[in-house]
């Protein structure tokens, strides 16, 4: 895929097609950060999750492991506990990133208990997980510790490279909305986890993507160039085209 903004109609270039458009819906989302395991993969949806308030549900009188140590992995374990028999948070490092009060609501709960200074080496199971394969960071001296979840909660990526040097991205090089959805390239907005470092759901994904296609409207309203219904000798010409999923 190839996108060029620096003049209107921009065009958008994708594998199967090209086209122009007055106003385009950038939706690239963001992607979960990995371990970098072979199991982990093979284990998603049966045991491995990123994702605490879209899978705890199903882990009800289990016990879970959530890796991390910032503020997303304080909040998934929280979130467990709704759930979970226990919860065990695994983290690298004697101390966290997160903040110290979701640190001190973690270390306070009954059904949380933490195991630091240790990597994950490997996910167990073979058609669900069964345990954590962990190395302690310091001794190398290893262990295992039972669950039948596992949480990621190591961070998340957005999709942006395609953006890198065309749009105002933040420290986390997520896209800067300038006004409501709209980046500071009039007729280019931002929807979903592409510019959302915090809520990252699809409800929340989806409900942006409602917010850009009205601003896009009202934009291109006020450009005196409302969107016509389209037919297949306009599409090339007259397509907001949202990239990819939100």
């Amino acid at each position: 895929m190839a996108i060029d903004f620096h003049q209107s109609p921009f065009l958008v270039q994708t594998d199967a097609d090209e086209y122009t458009a007055r106003a385009v819906i950038i939706a690239t989302g963001a992607s979960a950060r990995w371990l970098g395991l072979p199991n982990e993969q093979r284990l998603l949806g049966r045991g491995v999750s990123v994702c605490a308030t879209c899978d705890g549900f199903f882990f009800r009188e289990k016990d879970v492991a959530v890796v991390g140590g910032g503020d997303t992995a304080m909040e998934e374990a929280l979130f467990l506990t709704h759930y979970a028999r226990q919860v065990t948070i695994i983290h690298r490092r004697e101390t966290f990133r997160a903040s110290q009060i979701l640190v001190e609501q973690a270390q306070s709960h009954p059904k949380i208990r933490f195991v630091l200074s240790s990597k994950v080496v490997d996910i167990l199971g073979e058609d669900a997980v069964t345990g954590v394969s962990l190395r302690h960071t310091r001794t190398d001296e290893e262990q295992i510790v039972p669950v039948q979840g596992v949480f990621l909660a190591v961070g998340h990526h957005p999709n942006t490279e395609l953006f890198q040097g065309v749009l105002q991205l933040n420290q986390e090089v997520y896209i800067l909305p300038a006004e409501r959805t709209m980046t500071p390239i009039a007729g280019v907005f931002a929807a979903g986890d592409v510019a959302d470092p915090y809520y990252r759901q699809a409800i929340t994904a989806a409900a942006d993507g409602s917010r850009a296609a009205m601003d896009v409207r009202r934009w291109l309203e006020r450009q005196k160039t409302a969107p016509r219904p389209l037919t297949e000798t306009s599409q090339r010409t007259h397509l907001s085209v949202p990239c990819c999923s939100l």
